[in-house]
């Protein structure tokens, strides 16, 4: 299958196609898409936080960045050092690979402060008239059942679009002081009414920069509430919600994060619907292992992932060799129903054109910007400046 080739203009065609009829429709945000915007990804990231670590805690970063093999990205070093909390306890008087528990908690909030600072300056000069534009058009797909927003990113970028145009979203929380998560709302069997599904749903995989641990007994953080943006300066000793651990950290801290993996569960088993991808490395073994398994079960489900490098694809090929429900396009080369094989334009066309680049024959729609775009002109729907 080597030689295989895989004609752009057919697939685009075939996905247009696919938007028009597909009656649920849902997508995943990786980095990449914040990135498009200018956020950092997890790389740049990982060096900024490093950079801005006190004196005390940077050598203790730096232990625990040492022990990790190839991903020593900051989600895995936030991933080992709630580890290191999680066997000490928090105490001064217990260690583990050389750093205390005491050490590994302050290292945990130093972290998620700078993580913090770091991404809500870089909102201020992001790009966001691509989110906005984005919200505008699924705001106005006209779809009988929800439409879904799942991403691992931290940042506000897609709040901020979605109330820029005042469009109703659901998160789970619910309250006006300071809003809550209630899983209860998000059980397809309860009796809690839902939110009329023109309501868009957002669901942050990852956490948020407007969630934080509320201290209700013994000094003990033992439920989120969601703020407003610049929440930290107003709180600054509070605990940021972001990346949940590996490992079943605390029982008291598995909201809302077990309710948002169900809650994607769901939506992919829930018979036929389009999931597109955006953004998104497949780095994170939960959510691949859930999107791996709906594929496997349901098969009036289609996943398309959209990358903007080839090196993705080519890691996860294998994954999507028996699986003809599930299509990845990256610049140079695609894997549609489960045959890999590069992209050999043969005809032009208005759907191709915008997001071809005919001297390194190469399709651009890994660029979020230029996916949205691809988005709206499937649709018919005028362009939208923000």
């Amino acid at each position: 299958m080597a030689d295989f080739k895989h004609d752009p203009l057919r697939e685009l065609t075939e996905i247009r196609n696919q938007l028009s009829y597909s009656k649920r429709i849902g997508f995943l945000f990786g980095a990449g898409t914040s990135k498009a915007m200018g956020i950092s990804d997890i790389s740049g990231l990982t060096r900024q936080v490093e950079e801005k670590l006190n004196a005390t805690l940077k050598p203790k970063f730096e232990i625990i960045k040492g022990q990790l093999d190839k991903e020593n990205h900051i989600e895995a070093i936030l991933n080992q050092v709630r580890l290191v909390r999680k066997i000490t306890s928090d105490s001064n008087k217990k260690s583990f690979t050389n750093v205390s528990g005491d050490d590994a908690k302050k290292l945990d909030k130093a972290i998620c402060n700078q993580i913090y600072k770091i991404i809500s300056e870089e909102e201020k000069s992001a790009k966001i008239q691509t989110a906005r534009k984005f919200i505008s058009w699924l705001n106005w797909l006209s779809r009988d059942y929800p439409k879904e927003i799942f991403t691992t990113n931290y940042d506000l970028i897609i709040e901020k679009s979605l109330e820029y145009h005042l469009i109703p979203f659901f998160d789970g929380f619910v309250g006006s002081h300071e809003p809550f998560f209630a899983h209860e709302t998000l059980d397809a069997t309860s009796n809690y009414d839902k939110p009329p599904s023109s309501w868009i749903r957002l669901w942050k995989l990852h956490g948020s920069l407007g969630w934080f641990w509320k201290s209700v007994e013994n000094g003990k953080a033992d439920r989120v509430i969601r703020l407003g943006a610049g929440a930290k300066e107003k709180i600054p000793d509070s605990e940021l919600v972001i990346y949940p651990s590996k490992d079943k950290y605390e029982s008291s801290r598995k909201q809302p994060f077990t309710s948002y993996f169900d809650r994607l569960k769901d939506f992919l088993l829930a018979g036929e619907g389009i999931f597109i991808i955006s953004g998104y490395s497949f780095s994170d073994d939960h959510v691949n292992e859930v999107l791996f398994s709906a594929l496997n079960q349901n098969s009036r489900l289609h996943i398309i992932a959209f990358f903007f490098k080839d090196t993705p694809l080519e890691k996860i090929v294998e994954n999507g060799k028996n699986l003809p429900n599930f299509t990845m396009l990256s610049p140079s080369k695609a894997s549609i129903s489960g045959i890999i094989g590069e992209w050999s334009k043969n005809l032009d066309g208005d759907i191709l054109d915008p997001f071809w680049h005919e001297d390194s024959k190469i399709l651009t729609l890994g660029d979020f910007t230029k996916m949205v775009d691809f988005l709206i002109l499937c649709s018919g729907m005028k362009d939208k400046k923000d």
